[in-house]
């Protein structure tokens, strides 16, 4: 079972990869730095004569992991309400990639993923961040993908997630699920 991360946060370490990393303590897995990848913003042509156009820059490496996988996680800060910039600027390209001829399968593909959102925010984040789990979850009911779990911290200085004990606990036990399941996969 292969797991990856889309790691949302604009420095290495944030709050939101700490806490995706109690959530994957001890298991194999990938994490991609979105900070770090070449994502050109979209170019919406669903609606023109040629439709959308091959971009050359990094994304086709997100669809490639993403296609190869069977968790995929979310991890992102609360950035005013939402996900991250750059954690939106890949989640925009999906309606060009669905699309897209040279990923024949990728919707078929989708529908045998579980997601996991991850988020931290500093402001009241378990009310004012559930819009972006709904947004997710809104997101993935389009792709028909499974939202398998989420979860949100509360932090706002880096490692203060630290002390989010509810989050932490929250990471454990979802950390012991994923285990179980790799188990009874044989895994």
């Amino acid at each position: 079972m292969k797991i990856v991360t889309f790691i949302g946060s604009s420095r290495n370490g944030g709050n939101s990869e700490l806490l995706t990393d109690i959530v994957l303590k001890d298991i194999t897995h990938k994490k991609i730095y979105l900070k770090d990848l070449d994502i050109r913003p979209i170019e919406d042509l669903r609606h023109t004569k040629d439709g959308f156009q091959v971009i050359k820059d990094d994304y086709d490496n997100v669809i490639e992991e993403l296609q190869n996988s069977d968790i995929v996680i979310f991890a992102t800060p609360i950035y005013w309400y939402s996900m991250s910039g750059i954690m939106k600027n890949m989640v925009d390209r999906f309606s060009q990639s669905i699309r897209d001829n040279r990923f024949p399968d990728l919707k078929e593909r989708l529908k045998k993923i579980r997601t996991i959102v991850v988020i931290v925010g500093g402001d009241k984040p378990r009310i004012k961040g559930l819009p972006l789990i709904q947004q997710f979850q809104y997101t993935f009911e389009f792709l028909e993908m499974s939202l398998w779990s989420y979860i949100i911290g509360e932090a706002n200085k880096p490692g203060e997630i630290m002390d989010d004990k509810s989050a932490l606990s929250q990471a454990a036990l979802l950390n012991e699920n994923i285990k179980s399941l790799l188990y009874k996969e044989g895994e």
